[in-house]
């Protein structure tokens, strides 16, 4: 009698539990060997090549040049540092993003930029991907019930980029997958492409299908896809279900006296979000650098004897998700949308320019990526040793990625935002040379008028994004529309609506660099800060502000006194300083203008835009007053 056999279940592959879409699960069937990471340290000796290895080469047999090196990896006593071979590799690629699929969008498209359809790259992709060793992981983009379930798939070798990926977004066990994880994002990443058919450009493709947003990176640096790229999902998503990701830095301030408020701080580039997270940098003996009079060579000083308190809650990008929001208190409601921050260190040149930030990542509690910082095999990366783009030209783009988990004093929950915050690079001002630069300390803002600076989102003075000295660029909606692949209109909409829900919040303006005649820096906003930590939610009086000489500029501070200490005038009405004037505070009140002008004159034929978003457009180009602006909103 014949005993029967019982046939065993096929094993399941461990990368079956991320449920990947089906182009994914092919190329995992067809790829030599498939890595499913489970935790950053496993991803640390990945990118250093195993354990026992201090050294790395992330390189690719690329058709017709053979072997091209695009990256050297070392293990570092605090974490790894990464170098790219190309200066160019550096810094993200401005002009990376391109549109594969046929919706509705702004932004250059696969065909209008290369002349083809995307299809048959997608498919050489997949096929090269299939030839690889592999490794994936999922996380989730955003926050768990706030977010996209997403997968990353790259060549092993690339290990360092999928560190920076799993410490800027996270990185879910597989164990700790989520019931039903079903990907609705998706990284692919293939470095050989951007030689065999970008000409050697960073390119990034967002493949916008209905129910999976494909990502294909063609290059290493994190920048433009495991950052911003992962943003650009999040801005859909949001888009699709009426919702913003914003674009800014938060810190809840507690002052010496208890009191505390949460300040959101908005802007392009350059427009302050890291500084708002930093106490304000003080002089030798305590005192506070006001400005520096660029004609006159006097300065100012203020002094504060004890700052207030700073707990930080996002560094770039919050999440304003509809589950999160009180409607009881009219006020914003957000919590952090990353892991970790990608924090640039330019102006680390040497030792003990900033020693707290020096002291947590010379010794971490956990290791950190290292990008385009100068470290040998063992050593320990230091933040000033800055790689050289050429002999004596540092790069101008070391960064370091910070999980938040190491930050002193962050904020896990969400914050009630009372004060929203926008920042302003600007130029110096004077009669022989008239400028914009005519904003004060800070301006006051009616909320329709809030909405129309986060329209125009100013870049401005001597920005390292832009090439102009002092013209003004815009970043466009929200500050956050290079990272958007839809419509600018849809983000305006939804920015009003969050605006029109939230009455509550109060809205300023700040500068930075120049008030006029005099060098600042970012001491504006960092008075700003301790000044209105201290008020609380107390409301102006109407001998306190004034109606600014620019309508643009909402209301202007009249008198200011912090800590017993009055601030002069001319700090805050710029047409004050006898290096300026009314004439050439009028002149750069044009300057403004005609920018306002240039940046708002598509919205005034979009059918799709809200009414109240066409009245507030209009107001403006009827030269609309301050208190016009109050009654709209």
């Amino acid at each position: 009698m014949k005993t029967a056999t019982v046939a065993r279940p096929k094993p399941v592959a461990v990368w079956e539990r991320l449920n990947p879409p089906p182009e994914a699960r092919r190329i995992f069937q067809a790829a030599p060997r498939v890595t499913v990471i489970n935790s950053a340290t496993e991803l640390v000796e990945l990118a250093c090549g195993g354990p026992g290895s201090d050294r790395f080469e992330v390189a690719y047999d690329v058709p017709g040049r053979g072997r091209v090196l695009e990256a050297v990896v070392v293990r570092v006593r605090n974490g790894v540092s990464a170098n790219y071979v190309e200066p160019y590799m550096r810094r993200r690629d401005p002009d990376c993003m391109v549109i594969a699929d046929d919706q509705p969008t702004e932004k250059p498209t696969f065909r209008q930029r290369f002349g083809t359809d995307f299809e048959p790259v997608r498919a050489q992709t997949f096929e090269w991907l299939a030839q690889q060793e592999l490794a994936t992981f999922g996380f989730i983009a955003g926050q768990l019930r706030m977010g996209l379930d997403a997968m990353v798939v790259a060549p092993a070798n690339a290990g360092f980029f999928a560190l920076g990926l799993a410490m800027l977004q996270g990185i879910v066990p597989v164990d700790e997958l989520p019931p039903h994880f079903e990907p609705r994002l998706i990284i692919y990443v293939a470095p050989p492409f951007r030689h065999t058919h970008f000409h050697g450009k960073q390119v990034v493709v967002h493949n916008r299908r209905p129910e999976l947003h494909e990502m294909f990176s063609y290059n290493l640096y994190p920048g433009p896809s495991a950052k911003k790229g992962v943003y650009g999902s999040l801005i859909l998503w949001g888009e699709r279900e009426g919702w913003i990701t914003a674009h800014c830095s938060t810190v809840k301030v507690v002052t010496p006296y208890d009191n505390e408020i949460v300040i959101m701080h908005e802007g392009a580039s350059g427009g302050g979000k890291s500084e708002m997270l930093e106490q304000a940098h003080r002089e030798p003996d305590g005192r506070l650098l006001l400005g520096r009079n660029l004609v006159t060579g006097e300065t100012r000083y203020l002094e504060i004897p004890r700052g207030c308190q700073l707990h930080p809650v996002t560094d770039d990008m919050a999440l304003c998700h509809p589950s999160l929001q009180n409607n009881g208190s009219k006020k914003l409601v957000l919590m952090d949308a990353e892991s970790a921050w990608f924090v640039r260190v330019n102006h680390i040149r040497h030792y003990a320019t900033d020693p707290h930030l020096e002291r947590l990542t010379a010794q971490p509690p956990r290791p950190l990526l290292f990008l385009n910082i100068d470290a040998v095999p063992n050593g320990r990366a230091l933040l000033w040793e800055h790689i050289e783009d050429a002999p004596g030209k540092p790069c101008p783009n070391p960064r370091v990625i910070l999980p938040r988990s190491i930050i002193p004093n962050i904020v896990n929950e969400p914050v009630t935002v009372d004060i929203r915050s926008l920042g302003v690079r600007t130029p110096p001002c004077t009669k022989e040379r008239p400028t914009y630069g005519i904003l004060g300390l800070f301006h006051l803002l009616p909320p329709a008028l809030a909405w129309l600076w986060r329209l125009v989102a100013p870049r401005g003075h001597s920005n390292p994004s832009i090439v102009e000295s002092e013209a003004m660029s815009s970043e466009g909606v929200g500050s956050y529309w290079p990272f958007a692949t839809g419509r600018q209109v849809e983000q305006a909409n939804l920015l009003l609506q969050q605006i029109q829900a939230t009455p509550q919040v109060r809205y300023i303006l700040c500068p930075n660099q120049h008030i006029g005649a005099w060098e600042v820096g970012f001491m504006p906003q960092w008075i700003a800060r301790e000044y209105l930590a201290r008020r609380g939610h107390a409301r102006f009086r109407s001998d306190q502000v004034t109606p600014a000489r620019c309508p643009l500029l909402g209301y202007a501070m009249h008198q200011l006194t912090i800590e017993g200490r009055n601030l002069p005038r001319w700090f805050l009405q710029v047409n004050t300083q006898p290096e300026v004037g009314d004439e050439a505070y009028d002149a750069g009140a044009r300057i403004l203008h005609q920018f306002f002008v240039r940046c708002l004159e598509p919205y005034r034929n979009l059918p799709d835009l809200m009414p109240l978003g066409r009245q507030i457009v209009e107001c403006f180009f009827a030269g609309g007053t301050v208190e016009d602006y109050e009654k709209l909103l």
